[in-house]
Order: C-alpha cells, then sequence, then structure tokens
C-alpha cells in the first residue's frame, strides 16, 4: 500500500484523497536540517505514537506506542543520536513530542535519513496532525478525522511518496 503526497497539497490513499500541507518551502530532493522542506522519494512508515492523555488508542495495524512526557526526536547535527527518538536531556537539542498543540496528538515518522543516518540532511520527518493546513518545518501533515481514517487503512509495510 502506498501514500501518495502530490502537489504539496494532497494525500491520496486507496479510493481517499485529503488535503495536506508540507514544507513551508515545498518539496526537495536535497533536504538539510532546517530547511522547512519536505524530502522526495518513496520512504517506509516507521510506528504511531499518540497522545495517549488525550486520546484512546486508534484502531490500527501499525505498532502503536503511547508518547510520553521524556521523549524527543534528536535534531542535534552533532550528537550521535541525530534523527532517533531519545529520552529529553537538555545537553541534546530535540523536538519534543509533548507538545501543547495538537499536532503531535498522532504522528508516525516517515523514515527518511533513517538507515545509514547523515547529519545534517533532514530529521523529524513526521506525518503528523494540522488544524489548519499551515505549511510544516518539513513534515506531511493531515486533519485528525483524515488521520484517523488513514490509520485504519494503512498496514505495516505501507510505503509513503512525496514527489
Amino acid at each position: 500500500m502506498i501514500i501518495k503526497v502530490i502537489n504539496n497539497n494532497t494525500l491520496i490513499l486507496d479510493d481517499f484523497e485529503f488535503k495536506c500541507c508540507v514544507g513551508k518551502y515545498g518539496i526537495t530532493k536535497n533536504k538539510q536540517e532546517g530547511d522547512k522542506k519536505t524530502p522526495r522519494g518513496y520512504f517506509k512508515l516507521g510506528n504511531l505514537y499518540f497522545r495517549e492523555d488525550r486520546h484512546v488508542k486508534p484502531d490500527t495495524k501499525l505498532k502503536t506506542i503511547p508518547i510520553k512526557k521524556d521523549m524527543g526526536w534528536c535534531d542535534d547535527v552533532r550528537s550521535k543520536k541525530y534523527n532517533k527518538l531519545i529520552k529529553i536531556s537538555k545537553k541534546i537539542n530535540h523536538e519534543k513530542l509533548t507538545r501543547k498543540d495538537s499536532n503531535y496528538d498522532f504522528l508516525i515518522p516517515i523514515n527518511y535519513n533513517t538507515n545509514k543516518i547523515k547529519s545534517g540532511k533532514g530529521s523529524a520527518i513526521f506525518l503528523h496532525i494540522t488544524k489548519n493546513y499551515k505549511k510544516t518545518l518539513g513534515c506531511v501533515a493531515i486533519k485528525k478525522k483524515d488521520m484517523l481514517i488513514l490509520l485504519k487503512l494503512v498496514k505495516k509495510n505501507s510505503t509513503i511518496k512525496i514527489f
């Protein structure tokens, strides 16, 4: 099963077509940390992380992991933990997974730059929630109601094609 992201604002899965948003500066083949662009290509999906304190576990075939307050995603180009899930530390720059807004209430890491990680090539690229389709820092975002539909359809071996 392939999820397709096309035209910077459309996500297609089977017969479903959802409005989405991507990085503020569009889609690129040459992603760099902090460039506010979404990487172009085919990528596997990671596990579903969700806010158990705000939502019940959704219906999905993906492995689900409740988000804890000390969870972050390393975006520190100097760290050996770059582009990996970490326990938050003041010594390492990171993206905090427990946010005040609802953007990360459901998130799936897009496995970009995860095999043979190259520092500075981009980190914390997620499929997550948006309320207003505001451009992201490099992620793909859809409405919560659409995410819940997508989660029912997606399989562990599903991929996402961003072009």
